[in-house]
């Protein structure tokens, strides 16, 4: 391998999901008479600190989060124990429909529905883990069955067009899955390698537990805020779309944390192969902090663009 071919690949070795302590090593070296051992004992290059990337959508997302916050905030507090507490109808009189409802009065059954999606989601990733070829094969027919369901309820409410397309939908997704049937156990195979190699990375674990308590704390602001906009006096045309925007904004907020997480995890996986061990004398100290600095840094401003795609295919599939 040349020079110019090395240089290359330690400067794209790493991008956006690893530490950038080290880069991978050519994987010719070891044909050269280098054993892996002495691979791993090797110093790795160093790489040079680079600049935060995509810095306009990382203020963008920052500024998002300020104003959504505010505004959740307000629109909770102004019929919360009081009807518009903070005169918010004087605003709204021309569209005003005299709805008396009150923040409490919708706020616990958002309580009720984030309980219930918890444990749904807590439930799929135990039988996930005990059943997951079983939990696979189902996955990739569901949305076949998905399709199907929206195609007849299309046909019910005499959609004739919808109903065409997200059966032609339906049935274009069972020929995928049948073509690709048939490679799930190699996935599964790598996917069950996958989990348990995060398992043996405690800090790991309690990262991704720690992001999940602040998406909570966000989404009890969300549901308070949200509820508020329910029990605002105006029409549903008006609180529909208020509430299309503010799901957008949860659905981008999740996908930010997730994809956070995403990146720590990739970059303690990437140290531990690439040294041979969690317990190997050549990993860098500290290796979680460096993957956490390294994601909520100079690849913050990208995941912030990347989870906006996210968010708005996540936002059209609600609305279906």
């Amino acid at each position: 391998m040349s020079d110019s071919q090395f240089s290359s690949l330690s400067s794209s070795s790493y991008d956006g999901s690893a530490s950038p302590s080290a880069v991978a090593p050519p994987p010719n070296m070891a044909g050269n008479g280098a054993s892996g051992d002495d691979i791993r004992s090797r110093p790795l290059i160093s790489q040079v600190s680079r600049h935060w990337r995509d810095v306009f959508w990382m203020g963008v997302f920052m500024l998002h989060l300020l104003l959504v916050g505010v505004a959740l905030a307000i629109m909770g507090f102004n019929r919360f124990r009081e009807k518009d507490r903070l005169k918010i109808d004087r605003f709204t009189q021309m569209i005003l429909e005299n709805q008396p409802g009150l923040t409490e009065d919708f706020w616990p059954l958002y309580a009720v529905a984030g309980a219930v999606g918890t444990a749904l989601a807590w439930a799929w990733l135990v039988l996930l883990g005990s059943s997951a070829n079983n939990m696979m094969k189902f996955s990739v027919h569901i949305l076949t069955t998905y399709l199907a369901v929206i195609s007849v309820l299309c046909f019910w409410q005499k959609q004739f067009f919808w109903g065409v397309a997200f059966a032609v939908g339906a049935a274009l997704q069972f020929l995928y899955v049948i073509s690709v049937i048939d490679r799930l156990p190699f996935t599964m195979l790598v996917l069950q390698r996958g989990v348990k190699m995060v398992c043996s990375l405690p800090e790991v674990m309690g990262v991704s537990c720690a992001f999940m308590l602040v998406m909570l704390s966000w989404l009890v602001l969300w549901s308070f805020g949200v509820a508020g906009v329910v029990a605002l006096s105006i029409g549903d045309g008006g609180r529909w779309w208020l509430l299309v925007v503010f799901c957008v904004s949860l659905f981008w907020t999740g996908a930010v944390l997730c994809n956070i997480v995403h990146v720590i995890v990739s970059g303690m996986v990437f140290l531990v192969l690439i040294h041979g061990g969690r317990q190997a004398t050549s990993m860098p100290p500290k290796p979680l902090k460096k993957s956490l600095r390294y994601a909520v840094t100079t690849s913050f401003g990208s995941i912030c663009y990347g989870s906006l795609f996210t968010a708005a295919i996540r936002t059209l599939r609600w609305k279906v």
